[in-house]
């Protein structure tokens, strides 16, 4: 049941915070009105540093 309600947590705390990071890169791009990053570095940043840190917990949390 524990591992349930981590998995569940787990992944929606990761999709928040690809949403956010996606979202912070692209109202920075609008604010300086070009470029900051391009859409694959947005999209590669908000997939791969939210499954890192689930990665990263599930390891913390299997040896717990």
């Amino acid at each position: 049941m524990k591992t349930k309600i981590f998995w569940i947590f787990g992944i929606l705390q990761s999709l928040s915070l690809g949403i956010i990071i996606f979202l912070l890169f692209r109202s920075l791009n609008l604010i300086k009105g070009e470029s900051v990053i391009g859409l694959d570095t947005q999209i590669l940043l908000s997939i791969s540093f939210p499954l890192y840190l689930l990665i990263v917990e599930y390891i913390i949390y299997r040896k717990k």
